[in-house]
């Protein structure tokens, strides 16, 4: 039989009615297997996509949407930006959304731009979709709704990645919170070490993340009692962590320091290592991300994995449970477990230093070490 001709010979568009003839069950029951919904066995929902597979059956979304008044449709709003976290986060976004049979909606935001996301917001109501996820990394000053209002109004359930301006809706969920513990874990493992404290390379304060790591770093040294060093302040790239470093590596104190990104973290070492500051034997160094070149520069970076398809995928089975469930229940959200991969860049302060030749690369998931109290703390955002 020909792929996308009807059984009875004609070459019009196959109809549910033609696979629920061919997989010998009732419309209704077609029906149910498209739309996912519960009490249909897996052996009725194997014949009914076997069936539709056979014929090339594909639902009438249009009409669909007529009956349901959903568009099976998600927007999305984000930054427009090449760095890794928020690209890696959009990535893993996309593939939930495609799994899951919506058709994806992406409206980028400029840096700078503070009626970026309420336009942005405005431009996916318009296209009807039924949610709607804000991955909006930077804290803009003056976002406002339509009418003025410092809050967002959007009629449909929202997922947050991260911590944007304040939302109204019916539902808003959020995903992809923790930066604060992995800033932690991060400080930790070098206080573990045997680092008297630990200086930080911090990303750019208007970032939500940043403020995150570094409210994390700093609350794990007050809770040691170890001294809280000045941040210095960096803009994600690896040319920032470079100046950093040429500024770190001429204060013989620093012993230890966590870098808010890898890119930052790479720079830095390049510059302590021109500056004969010689890392892991005089100075330690953790990153955070986990990107691809992580394990292949020298040395290789010890840094904290960012959990992104986890959270997409998590955070839009949650926004798809709120769109097709009005009135219920949300599901409840979960931690991803902290996952620090322990490379070669950290060792034990220089009076302590054992041998290079007996370190080996690891990688350990911390599951739930109690969050430090943040000073002004705020929802985090994974970038």
């Amino acid at each position: 039989m020909t792929r996308g001709t009807a059984r009875s010979g004609s070459t019009s568009a196959p109809r549910s009615v033609d696979v629920a003839r061919l997989a010998g069950v009732s419309q209704k029951t077609v029906s149910r297997v498209f739309n996912d919904e519960q009490y249909v066995s897996a052996e009725v929902r194997r014949r009914v996509l076997e069936a539709s597979e056979e014929l090339g059956y594909r639902r009438n979304n249009a009409a669909r949407a007529l009956a349901s008044g959903r568009t099976r449709s998600i927007g999305v709003v984000t930054l427009g930006t090449a760095l890794y976290g928020p690209t890696s986060l959009l990535m893993g976004v996309e593939r939930v959304v495609r799994d899951t049979g919506y058709a994806l909606r992406v409206v980028n935001t400029m840096e700078g731009d503070p009626a970026g996301v309420a336009g942005a917001v405005d431009s996916l109501l318009d296209q009807g979709v039924d949610g709607i996820v804000i991955s909006e990394p930077i804290d803009e000053d003056g976002i406002e709704g339509a009418d003025g209002d410092t809050s967002l109004r959007i009629d449909v359930p929202v997922l947050v990645l991260g911590a944007p301006p304040p939302v109204s809706a019916p539902i808003v969920l959020t995903a992809g919170g923790g930066a604060d513990l992995m800033a932690h874990t991060a400080t930790e493992h070098l206080l573990d070490l045997g680092h008297s404290t630990v200086h930080h390379l911090a990303g750019p304060q208007r970032w939500y993340a940043a403020r995150d790591r570094l409210g994390g770093w700093r609350a794990t040294l007050t809770a040691h009692g170890r001294a809280v060093p000045p941040a210095v302040e960096g803009d994600w790239s690896a040319a920032s962590g470079y100046r950093a470093g040429r500024e770190l590596a001429e204060d013989s104190d620093v012993t230890a320091v966590f870098a808010a990104n890898d890119d930052m973290a790479i720079g830095l070492i390049r510059a302590l290592t021109e500056a004969g500051r010689r890392v892991p034997e005089d100075v330690s160094v953790v990153g955070f991300d986990d990107i691809p070149v992580a394990a292949y520069v020298s040395p290789p970076l010890t840094t904290v994995r960012q959990p992104f398809d986890t959270v997409a995928q998590e955070g839009l089975k949650r926004l798809v449970h709120a769109i097709e469930n009005p009135g219920a229940d949300a599901l409840p959200p979960s931690d991803p477990p902290v996952d620090l991969v322990i490379r070669a860049s950290t060792a034990p302060p220089p009076s302590r230093t054992t041998p290079a030749h007996g370190r080996r690369t690891a990688s350990r998931s911390l599951g739930g070490p109690a969050r430090p109290p943040l000073p002004n703390g705020g929802p985090s955002s994974p970038h």
